[in-house]
């Protein structure tokens, strides 16, 4: 399958704490997914994931908030980083 890579980012945000920002524009929609990307934004603190956006093949658009998965309503790339973001500084203060 073609893939374009959009965005390859880890930044650091705390002493503890980095997220990780991958974004491909695939040639066609992965199952589970009407629109052609393919994605994984995560929020790592002290070696733990406690929140991660992504579409996994078959599972479709989902956040994880600790251990809960929830749907995710993707509409553009910049919607989904400007979320994550929000979830983000959420989760910091």
């Amino acid at each position: 399958m073609n893939a374009d890579l959009l965005l390859n980012q880890r930044r650091t945000i705390s002493e503890i704490a980095f997220v990780e920002m991958v974004v491909w524009r695939l040639g066609l929609p992965l199952p589970g997914s009407c629109h052609s990307f393919k994605y994984r934004l995560a929020l790592v603190v002290s070696g733990v994931c406690v929140l991660r956006y992504d579409n996994e093949a078959g599972k479709g658009d989902h956040k994880h908030i600790g251990k809960m998965e929830i749907p995710y309503a993707f509409t553009t790339p910049k919607a989904l980083l400007d979320d994550f973001w929000n979830d983000v500084d959420t989760w910091r203060y």
